[in-house]
């Protein structure tokens, strides 16, 4: 088969003066076929593309039926192929085979072309350095990262400058608000700038609802006021306009999987570990793109003196449970609260208990939804008072630390009444609280080995052993006799005379 590339070779040769045969033979072809190309002005390609048939070789099926077809596609666009093939066997049962799905399948697709809707048009933009960076946030779970041996379930918050593509991420697990600021203000400290423009996908966290007047929620316009940052979003179902952070997804999860397959493993010893094998990662795919980086780098502006604090701060109050409710989730605080009002902060993975400008407690934060952490050293003294209420505690399942602590309330379920096992129990939890809980559970250990009857009295005193001092060692010092150095002295004035 001759190509093109024969045929402009062989044009050019006899150009320069070539005979046919020569020209032939250089452009690898019989001179008979290098005549015919000789006084056609055409190139094969275009030789074969003239030869396209446009006639059919059998008849058209669909013919008498094409106009309901038409019908229906005017009507919804959006029809499928298979789905009206499926309505014209049903409507004409053994008429048409399965067979015929593909010939119906391009004579649809050849309608939509030539006659059917526009097709949404995806406009290229021109990017300009430190003008606009995009994030958002991304699952990892797919990944199978391990941390100590324990499946970790997390998000990454992911940020990419527009014009260079350099970008960076922290861990999270929740697109909250908290998450958000957090790994906005990491990204610009990292960054040692501010981009002129920052745009995000319609996050709950940042976007209002089309029914509310402000286009972003109060907090995430004072975020965005604290580093003068003109905040942008995208439209409603339109995620390709956040494309470049969009497609960098894709490939810095790509890039993530072939590391940890170079690694060897997906288990990393701790939380640390892992974070530090991220940053590292950032930094390899951040280093092809130095030159265009050091373009944004000269115009981005100056970052402001101080970091805006990345909590939302509620007031509540403290129920008669001594426990607190944020973000529909109950925490439990010290009973002393009861009844008064104390202020949140609530951080990423974390939330602070202030009261009268005085902080006094940071507890982890929850993921999920309608799920509770009873801290029991919040209410012990008051459990040991009211133990009738300790079987049918809604949280019960809280108060028990370790799972040698629910052993031996099963255990001593099986010895006495309901109301005295729940007496004796919380008796050794206020152990716990008031002395040592890894010690306890060392004694409860110790007991359930022995099979020996368990009460407060005998942990008290399996504790108290444990944790005696060792008796003072008795030091004998013997008398120092200075006879020595007397003799020293004589034979020194001795050796002077």
């Amino acid at each position: 088969m001759i190509t093109d590339n024969q045929v402009k070779k062989l044009k050019r040769e006899l150009h320069q003066d070539a005979s046919l045969e020569t020209a032939a033979a250089q452009a690898g072809m019989d001179p008979k076929t290098a005549r015919k190309y000789r006084a056609l002005d055409t190139l094969p390609s275009e030789i074969k593309a003239a030869r396209v048939r446009e006639w059919r070789t059998r008849d058209d099926p669909f013919e008498e039926v094409w106009g309901t077809v038409e019908g229906f596609l005017e009507i919804n666009p959006g029809l499928k192929a298979k789905t009206l093939f499926d309505h014209l066997q049903r409507s004409d049962p053994g008429r048409f085979s399965d067979g015929q799905l593909r010939t119906f399948q391009r004579k649809m697709k050849f309608w939509r072309a030539t006659k059917g809707p526009s097709k949404e048009i995806y406009f290229p933009q021109t990017h300009h350095p430190g003008l606009l960076s995009q994030s958002d946030f991304t699952c990892m779970n797919s990944l199978g990262v391990t941390i100590a041996g324990q499946p970790f379930n997390h998000l990454i918050y992911h940020y990419v400058l527009s014009y260079s593509n350099w970008e960076t991420g922290t861990i999270c697990f929740s697109e909250s608000f908290e998450s958000l600021s957090e790994g906005l203000q990491h990204a610009l400290w990292t960054l040692g700038g501010v981009p002129q423009a920052h745009q995000t996908d319609r996050l709950t966290a940042a976007v209002n609802k089309p029914d509310n007047p402000e286009q972003f929620t109060r907090m995430y316009q004072g975020l965005l006021d604290h580093y003068g940052l003109i905040g942008r979003r995208i439209n409603s179902r339109c995620a390709h306009e956040n494309g470049d952070v969009e497609q960098r997804h894709y490939r810095f999860k790509d890039a993530v999987d072939q590391a940890l397959m170079l690694r060897g493993s997906r288990d990393f010893a701790t939380r640390a570990a892992y974070e530090e094998f991220l940053t590292k990662l950032f930094s390899q795919l951040n280093s092809g793109r130095t030159e265009r980086f050091r373009q944004e780098v000269k115009v981005l502006k100056a970052l402001p003196p101080t970091r805006m604090d990345s909590c939302t701060k509620l007031v509540v109050r403290v129920g008669p449970s001594s426990t607190i409710r944020v973000k529909h989730k109950v925490y439990s605080v010290p009973s002393r609260l009861v009844g008064e009002r104390v202020c949140i902060r609530l951080y990423a993975e974390r939330l602070e208990v202030w009261y009268g400008q005085r902080h006094l407690e940071t507890i982890a934060r929850l993921r999920g939804s309608d799920r509770h952490r009873i801290d029991y050293r919040h209410m012990i003294d008051w459990l040991i008072r009211k133990p009738g209420a300790f079987a049918a505690y809604r949280f019960r399942d809280d108060l028990f630390p370790t799972s040698r602590f629910r052993m031996v309330y099963d255990a001593l379920g099986t010895q006495h009444a309901p109301t005295k096992a729940s007496r004796e129990y919380l008796q050794i939890l206020h152990l716990a609280a008031r002395e040592n809980e890894a010690a306890v559970d060392d004694v409860l250990q110790t007991l359930l080995d022995d099979l020996t009857t368990i009460s407060a009295p005998v942990v008290a005193k399996h504790l108290q052993e444990r944790t005696a001092p060792a008796p003072m060692p008795s030091v004998e010092v013997a008398a120092v006799s200075l006879h020595g150095y007397d003799q020293l002295l004589a034979h020194t004035r001795e050796a002077r005379t």
